[in-house]
């Protein structure tokens, strides 16, 4: 038997269940709820929290857990109606002083009995799903003395009221708004949120939608700006310092929107301080601030951009189309590039190179640049003078510096063509001349154009030197020529040999040289036909220069350095002392206006005069007389004398290099409607125009007019035709 009750002994849970006397637990929660007072009261310190936690867990695990719950609660609440009063009784200043003293103390209290209580946090508020205890402590102080009706209006009016304060100039405590608006982000972001964010921002649009009106009838744009910007610092900070982070955003949206977004118009608009006063005082610091409030509104650099792009093209409209301005074309493209450089630097410093500024700029110049059809001879009339003599003695760097500025303007230009056939007329003038300041200068500009523009733009401008340096091995082998025949004391020639096509050669200059020139030139073809073989020379006397030996009655000799014709109109005065207007004119052959130019360039210009008229007048007529001027000096040996001659083109001479910049257009108007019919085969009339200038306008801008009839030129020779059904659909025959 005792075997058998030793095999069935084993181990089993205590079964037997402990019911706790309801005394007991009464009892237990009296000593419980006594503790809690203590907490509240500031007694803790005699208080033993291991006995204490051991209280409260027997009471949960003998199911008393729902008793010591609602205790908790009653207790709890009954505290909470005592603080209310409490803070309800302070007055003034100390209001927020006492709620913020009771919250810290509810705080540390809350602490005490989360520990003593963390067994029923732990499981029978889990399984129960009931508050936790931290929570309900906050839940509690939120609707029994935040949400107090008594205490609730006066706490926002009085949070209020300090950021109002604040805003005027006071000093307020910063400390004591901070842990109250913790408070109200700790009791949950509802809190915070309803009971003071939004009547903070409410208040705060109020405040902001009154000042910036003072602020508009007071301030000029700058000043205003200035406010403005320390508005939204100070909006900033006063986050940073106690509210919740959160309501960064919104606060600052709310200065905007009041202060910046329903102010832009009126403040870039003011008279004398807006914005195009200060684009025009180049007020760097204003127009960044500006720049820097308005980026925070949607619409607000929108706002300053289409009021810059305005006030930019009606200031380049009235610079390009000034009649004062026009009459000097260097001075004109110097007052377009500064205008680009001070734009320039208003983007870089005060935009912060914002490529949408940049933008309407760029599209500003071109809009303006274009309005005066002669602004592609000005530029190249700049770039002439340049590199005549204003780039003299200037460092690489520099001269780099002025080409790029060029090229930025050319870019802009519509009528690319227009600039290549002016560019190639100056450029010759300078080669030929050699008043180039360096082949290097005019090389790279040629290469910048061959970038910009690709090889074809410049085939000829490179050709042009290239006949320079065949020139001069040329002369080379004609001068050792000459000094293996006969001395001859006879004048001195140098040929440049100019490729027709490559250069602006006119084919109806003439001239009667001098027989002692005339000869050396004789002996030069003679020379160059016997060394290349299927080629003809034209003498280009218009393009010539010469340097001659003179003595004067009063035995003052002097080097005259002028032009070919003005050298043939000088060797008469060899032979004759007085000569009449109509006797040169037969004698030299010269064409009329260049002979006028001539003429008054000998006779009419002061300390240039080498040659006398009679009557004395700027003016040249068929009735005037010349005579050598005996009395001529200079303090230079050498004297140049420049021809006379308008630096922009006079009426007909621009209807002549506009008539043939059109021609030169035709055949390429005409080869990109071949490119464009070959490639589709069948296209309507629209869409070739379309097509046809956006592959020209690189170079120039076509008219729809002339491309039209280039397509009907193309029809008549039969690389095209029209369609038999729509006579608007062209058809490539191939």
């Amino acid at each position: 038997m005792s075997q058998a009750k030793k095999k069935n002994f084993k181990i089993e849970p205590f079964k037997h269940k402990v019911e706790m006397d309801p005394k007991y637990a009464e009892k237990t929660w009296k000593i419980l709820e006594d503790a809690i007072h203590e907490i509240y009261n500031h007694n803790a310190s005699g208080l033993s929290f291991e006995e204490l936690y051991r209280n409260a867990y027997n009471m949960v695990l003998h199911k008393y857990g729902e008793k010591l719950y609602s205790g908790l609660v009653n207790t709890m609440t009954q505290h909470m109606r005592e603080i209310a009063r409490t803070v309800e009784a302070a007055q003034g200043g100390l209001f927020l002083e006492e709620l913020n003293s009771k919250w810290c103390e509810h705080n540390k209290s809350l602490q005490m009995i989360r520990d003593i209580l963390m067994y029923m946090d732990r499981t029978y508020v889990n399984n129960f799903n009931k508050t936790p205890v931290h929570e309900l402590g906050l839940n509690l102080w939120r609707d029994n003395i935040v949400r107090s009706p008594r205490i609730r209006d006066r706490l926002l009016h009085t949070l209020l009221d300090l950021v109002h304060r604040e805003r005027t100039g006071e000093v307020i405590n910063r400390g004591l708004m901070r842990n109250i608006t913790k408070m109200l982000v700790d009791l949950g972001p509802t809190v915070y949120q309803e009971d003071f964010e939004r009547p903070f921002l409410d208040a705060a649009s109020d405040f902001y939608r009154v000042e910036s009106q003072q602020f508009v009838e007071t301030c000029d744009c700058a000043d205003y700006l200035r406010k403005a910007e320390k508005r939204l610092n100070e909006e900033i900070d006063r986050v940073t310092h106690y509210l919740d982070a959160k309501s960064e955003p919104k606060i600052t949206a709310v200065v905007e929107k009041e202060v910046i977004g329903n102010r832009m118009k009126l403040l870039v608009e003011m008279e004398n301080s807006g914005l195009v006063s200060m684009l025009i005082d180049d007020k760097y610091d204003d127009l960044g601030r500006m720049y820097n409030m308005f980026r925070r509104v949607s619409t607000g650099l929108q706002t300053i951009r289409d009021l810059m792009t305005a006030h930019l093209r009606e200031t380049g409209r009235q610079l390009v189309l000034d009649p004062e301005r026009l009459k000097d074309p260097v001075e004109f493209v110097q007052r377009l590039l500064d205008e680009k450089d001070k734009y320039d630097k208003i983007i870089q410093l005060s935009f912060g190179n914002d490529k949408t500024f940049q933008n309407a700029l760029n599209s500003s110049f071109e809009y303006f640049i274009n309005l005066n059809v002669r602004s592609p001879e000005f530029i190249s009339l700049f770039v002439d003078d340049k590199l005549r003599k204003g780039l003299k003695g200037v460092s690489e760097e520099d001269v780099e510096s002025v080409l790029d500025k060029v090229m930025m303007l050319f870019r802009y230009l519509q009528e690319k063509d227009v600039f290549e056939k002016y560019y190639k007329q100056h450029l010759a003038k300078r080669l030929l001349s050699g008043r180039t300041v360096s082949d290097d200068a005019e090389r790279s500009l040629i290469v910048k154009l061959k970038t910009e523009c690709g090889y074809q733009f410049t085939s000829k401008l490179e050709g042009m030197f290239t006949d320079m340096k065949t020139s001069r091995d040329t002369m080379q082998g004609f001068n050792a020529t000459l000094a293996g025949s006969e001395t001859n004391e006879g004048p001195t020639l140098a040929v440049q040999v100019l490729t027709t096509g490559s250069w602006p050669t006119q084919s109806g200059a003439r001239c009667n040289l001098p027989t002692e020139i005339l000869s050396m030139c004789d002996k030069f073809k003679q020379y160059y036909l016997s060394t290349h073989t299927g080629r003809r020379l034209t003498w280009q006397t218009n393009m010539g220069t010469a340097d001659l030996k003179a003595t004067f009655g009063n035995g003052n000799k002097h080097e005259l350095n002028v032009s070919t014709y003005q050298m043939c109109i000088l060797c008469l005065f060899n032979k004759a002392d007085r000569l009449m207007y109509r006797e040169i004119e037969q004698a030299t052959d010269i064409p009329a206006s260049d002979l006028q130019r001539s003429l008054q360039s000998l006779a009419c210009v002061k300390g240039k005069n080498v040659l006398r008229k009679e009557p004395m007048s700027k003016d040249i007529s068929e009735d005037d007389v010349f005579l050598v001027n005996d009395k001529f000096s200079s303090k230079f040996y050498k004297v140049k004398i420049s021809t006379v001659v308008a630096q922009k083109e006079s009426e007909p001479e621009k209807q002549e290099t506009r008539q043939k910049v059109e021609e030169d257009r035709k055949p390429q108007i005409e080869a990109a409607i071949v490119r464009i019919m070959k490639a589709r085969r069948l296209l309507d009339h629209n869409n070739i125009i379309s097509e046809v200038t956006k592959q020209l306008q690189a170079r120039f801008l076509p008219n729809p007019a002339v491309i039209k009839k280039r397509i009907e030129s193309l029809i008549e020779r039969e690389f095209l035709e029209r369609d038999s059904v729509d006579r608007k659909l062209y058809r490539y025959l191939a």
